[in-house]
Parts: structure tokens; sequence; C-alpha cells
């Protein structure tokens, strides 16, 4: 590997992300879910939404939605009904167990947070949430999408 690699913030932040997604599946997997379906949870939790509006809100293509949404289905975490005068326009919504997942996913999402940030003081942890959402905008403005998040709440935590 190249000085110039080993040295890199991308790499560093490719690694870390990795390392990052790898914890979650392991803990994921305790709660019988693959990566990417505790998002769909989450999102869903509040309240039910269109197939279109989940697609959207998870900033991903229908078939993707269709997908997880199917699998969630078949492990009863979710329902699917058809709505609409045409009954093309599908509603999701979380089940009663469903719902007990996404709740459980918030102390899954702790315990890895506390993993990644145990090495970090208070001033470090906000320090790198600050330089993060810098550079997610730095990549947003050359055409990678990215959650618009409000400096000023996060800057509370």
């Amino acid at each position: 590997m190249t000085k110039s690699l080993e040295k890199s913030v991308g790499r560093a932040l490719m690694v870390t992300a990795r390392l990052h997604r790898a914890r979650m599946g392991e803990r994921l997997n305790a709660l019988g879910l693959f990566p990417g379906q505790e998002q769909a949870l989450k999102a869903l939790q509040p309240a039910p939404m269109t197939m279109g509006e989940l697609a959207t809100l998870l900033r991903v293509k229908p078939p993707t939605v269709s997908k997880t949404i199917g699998r969630l289905s078949l492990q009863g975490l979710v329902t699917r009904e058809g709505g609409g005068r045409d009954g093309r326009l599908v509603q999701v919504a979380l089940t009663e167990n469903g719902q007990k997942t996404a709740a459980a996913l918030d102390a899954v999402w702790t315990q890895v947070e506390e993993e990644l940030l145990e090495r970090l003081d208070g001033k470090e942890r906000k320090q790198l949430r600050k330089l993060l959402r810098k550079a997610a905008k730095g990549l947003s403005a050359v055409g990678a999408d990215v959650d618009d998040i409000e400096d000023e709440a996060e800057d509370a935590a």
C-alpha cells in the first residue's frame, strides 16, 4: 500500500464505515435482520406509508424497497395493504412484532455508537460529527446525495 493511500482520510473513513457496518450486521443478525432492514423498520415506526414514500425517505429505488419489504413481510414484521381506487398504491405498516423489533433497534444503535466513539471524549465526538457533516456537504456539492442536517440541533448534542 502506498504512503498516500495509508494517510488518506477517505480510506480511514471507508475502513471505519466497513467496521461499523460489520458490527451493526452482527447485532442485527441477533434480531434476525440484515443490514438495511433496520432503516426500513425505523422509517415505518412512527406511521405507515406508501412504498413510494418509503423509497424516497430511504433514498433508494422502488425495487429495492419492494425487495426489503417482501423479506420483512415474510418475517412477520410488516404488512402491505393495497389502497386507492386502482389498488396500485400499497401502504406498508409495522406489525406488533415489527414495532417491538424497531424499538429494540435503538439499543443496538446505541451499543454500536458507544463502541465507535469509546476512545473519543465529548469534545472530540462533537468535532467528529461536525467534520463529517462538512465532508458530506462537500461530496453533496459534487453530485452525491446527502440528508440535510441541522447543524444547530447536532451542535447542541
